[in-house]
């Protein structure tokens, strides 16, 4: 309302502004043909008289907008400098610019809101990219001291054979996670950029979790987990490749921080029009505080066991991104020692990734091949 009022303040002032310049400028104008007409003499043709006149009102009017233009200048400086400067800060690359939105810059505040929502969201981007590349550079440094370390002991003679099989363990384990970790970057760089192609197909979802728990079958037989499952008979269309991924670190995770004698419950149903799938298990659980950060790059709940079991921290960044590709959802419910459930919706008609699937084509050996 209040802005409402401010635009026909605005059209008021400048309408009487207006009419105050045409009314100056015809007043000088007759008084200055009257002078005129006294020392040169009247015209003697009225049509005459009254073009002089006219032109005496343009000139009159021109001058009076110069003289204001003149004036106004160094308010057009002032205005436009700040909006200037911020602009060349922001390409310079320093995103703490913030314009002061007052009323001196009227129809332009859109503009000024503009740039302080740019250099925020830029500033935002920085930051994330600066952490980012610490976590990088963390993940990558560990497992390469490692390998460094366990290299140089095996070049003495003091270690046993008994020991230099470890390190030889130690230093495969190490190599595997940064290969792990390399190639889950890789597929999040190609699905986030979305030009990478992607294959869509039909193929039965119930079997394929099937496979994913029987593929897994030695880590859980190896800490005595019950694992059941409840599969509905579906068929779905969508990047098979990629969803077993998803199926892949949803069930590994579950078996990694589930203890021994645990269960693990997966489900696969049609709810209201939809594809849900939960995988719930005894595991140690989160805290209200690991919750809302569990799908972040990096982010490790239990960075203790994480690192034992040679987690990057990429596998649900990893997971949440091909779910939404698929135009599905993730959410997470979990309790400190009361077990974790994660439950997956995906639509049960997936034209629009069809048409996605057309205009990628076919790269799996890039993302998940």
């Amino acid at each position: 309302m209040i802005r409402r009022f401010k635009q026909i303040a605005q059209i008021i002032w400048k309408l009487w502004f207006l009419i105050t310049v045409i009314i100056a400028s015809w007043t000088g104008a007759y008084f200055a043909s009257k002078l005129i007409f006294r020392i040169m003499g009247t015209p003697s043709s009225v049509f005459v008289a009254q073009m002089i006149s006219m032109l005496l009102q343009f000139l009159f009017i021109f001058c009076i907008m110069a003289i204001i233009g003149f004036f106004m200048r160094g308010q057009e400086s002032a205005f436009y400098n700040p909006i200037i400067m911020a602009i060349r800060q922001i390409s310079q690359g320093d995103f703490k610019v913030v314009l002061e939105t007052d009323s001196r810059y009227r129809q332009f505040g859109g503009i000024v809101e503009g740039i302080n929502e740019m250099a925020s969201e830029l500033s935002q981007m920085e930051t994330m990219r600066q952490d980012f590349i610490s976590n990088v550079s963390h993940e990558i440094q560990s497992p390469l001291t490692s390998i460094r370390g366990f290299a140089r002991a095996l070049q003495s003679d003091t270690p046993s054979l008994e020991s230099r099989r470890h390190y030889l363990d130690i230093i495969e384990s190490e190599s595997t996670r940064l290969s792990g970790l390399s190639d889950n970057l890789l597929k999040l760089s190609a699905l986030e950029a979305g030009s990478f192609p992607f294959e869509v197909k039909a193929y039965r979802l119930d079997k394929q979790l099937r496979e994913m728990v029987l593929a897994s079958e030695p880590q859980w037989l190896g800490k005595n987990i019950e694992v059941e499952a409840e599969l509905e008979e579906i068929s779905f269309h969508a990047v098979e490749d990629l969803m077993s991924q998803v199926w892949t670190n949803l069930l590994h995770n579950s078996i990694k921080f589930t203890p021994q004698g645990g269960f693990i419950h997966i489900r696969l149903q049609i709810i209201a029009e939809s594809i849900e799938v939960e995988i719930k298990d005894s595991g140690i659980g989160m805290t209200e505080e690991e919750l809302p950060r569990v799908f972040e790059r990096f982010y490790k709940a239990d960075k203790s066991r994480s690192s034992s079991g040679g987690g990057s921290g990429l596998g649900l960044s990893l997971v949440k991104k091909i779910v939404e590709i698929h135009d599905g959802s993730i959410t997470v419910n979990s309790r400190s020692r009361e077990g974790t459930s994660f439950v997956v919706h995906l639509p049960l008609k997936m034209c629009e990734l069809g048409v996605k699937g057309k205009e990628l084509g076919n790269a799996k050996e890039q993302v998940g091949g």
